[in-house]
């Protein structure tokens, strides 16, 4: 066994330990009524783990910058109007239809095709212009919302608010086995990138100097990010900093430019994160907090951290 499969087995016991405690800790007996309540939770926690490491991971791959996540292009702020719009001309009343949900991602991943498919061109400049216009268009996604929200019945609005944050506590059965499929098939695609992907991290021009049509690979990749970030969004809501903890503490842990054991341990990494967070929120803060407000608070502590040790020239 490699260091890496070495590794990777080791946080394999982390977090089916970590897991365990979760789904154990002060059940006083009543078995069936945890498992239903936290098991719920858990596998939430492996679609939300397998689709943010997996797209993170590979945007920072083609956008060459661990600094940049996919929330760079606006899809926090593109959920926020969309879930405006939706209150604002059906209600909430309508919310828990999965055909709002699927409606939803089909928008989100619409939006961000039709910006690919536009700014894309041949040049490699058109991914730092698509990255620009994106945090352009995520100011006018937020200011649409505002607009909207301001115009909003009071009620109506205090209900979107709720909605907006992010929560793994409400999340509907049906919509985490309604994804499962398609979550199945994105983490195969992704694995059946990860060669490419190596040849990629050396480098624009190596890769294509080495064959690949970087061009067409970027979009497909673009395509299966897009999909991730839209599902792992509309099912629990934004959480900014999960996907930039996750992949650069997996850069550190793992030790390897090889995708297959990026994916892998970053996978892990982020369920690890996820049910620590929730077990901190449920048992230790006595659910006076929530987990994508630990995650925002450390990932913005740690991102300043990586910035201040990459100024002094560390990184």
């Amino acid at each position: 066994m490699n260091r890496q499969a070495t590794k990777i087995a080791c946080l394999s016991l982390l977090t089916l330990g970590m897991i365990f405690l979760f789904l154990t800790y002060h059940t006083y007996g009543n078995w069936e009524f945890a498992l239903e309540l936290r098991g719920k939770k858990i596998l939430a926690f492996v679609i939300v783990g397998l689709l943010t490491s997996f797209s993170t991971i590979t945007f920072q791959t083609i956008s060459q910058n661990h600094f940049l996540t996919p929330s760079i292009l606006g899809f926090d702020s593109l959920y926020v109007l969309i879930q405006t719009i939706l209150f604002f001309f059906l209600g909430s009343s309508h919310q828990r239809e999965p055909r709002l949900f699927i409606l939803n991602v089909l928008l989100m991943v619409l939006i961000s095709v039709l910006l690919f498919s536009t700014l894309l061109k041949k040049e490699k400049q058109d991914l730092f212009l698509l990255l620009m216009i994106g945090m352009i268009l995520g100011t006018l996604f937020k200011s649409m919302s505002t607009f909207l929200q301001v115009m909003m019945d009071p009620n109506e609005y205090d209900k979107l608010q709720g909605k907006l944050f992010a929560s793994f506590s409400n999340i509907e059965v049906y919509l985490l086995i309604l994804v499962i499929p398609v979550v199945i098939i994105l983490v195969v695609l992704f694995m059946l990138a990860a060669k490419k992907l190596d040849v990629l991290h050396l480098g624009m021009e190596q890769a294509t100097n080495l064959g690949i049509n970087v061009n067409r690979f970027r979009k497909y990749l673009l395509f299966l990010i897009s999909l991730s970030v839209a599902l792992a969004t509309a099912l629990i809501g934004p959480i900014t900093f999960l996907g930039f903890i996750v992949a650069n503490v997996t850069y550190q842990w793992i030790g390897t430019y090889k995708h297959t054991y990026l994916f892998i341990s970053g996978a892990i990494l982020s369920i690890l994160f996820l049910v620590s967070g929730q077990f901190l929120v449920e048992q230790v803060f006595q659910m006076n907090t929530t987990l994508s407000v630990v995650i925002e608070f450390s990932g913005g502590l740690y991102f300043i951290w990586k910035l201040l040790k990459m100024r002094g020239g560390n990184v």
